[in-house]
């Protein structure tokens, strides 16, 4: 049981992030992430310098 909850998170945790790369690829991405331990708020900002026809293989 604890095998198939892991398979699934990784699952989910690798959509969220080729969704996010897929975006970034096209426009700047920020994210708010509050702090377990303060619950200040960091702010991420992803961007990308790839050229135009430019092919990223992310495998």
């Amino acid at each position: 049981m604890q095998l198939k909850s892991l398979d699934e998170r990784l699952d989910n945790l690798d959509t969220i992030v080729t969704t996010l790369v897929e975006r970034v690829m096209k426009q700047p991405v920020s994210m708010e992430v509050p702090c377990p331990k303060c619950g200040s708020v960091v702010q991420i900002t992803f961007t990308c310098n790839a050229k135009s026809g430019a092919r990223v293989d992310l495998q």
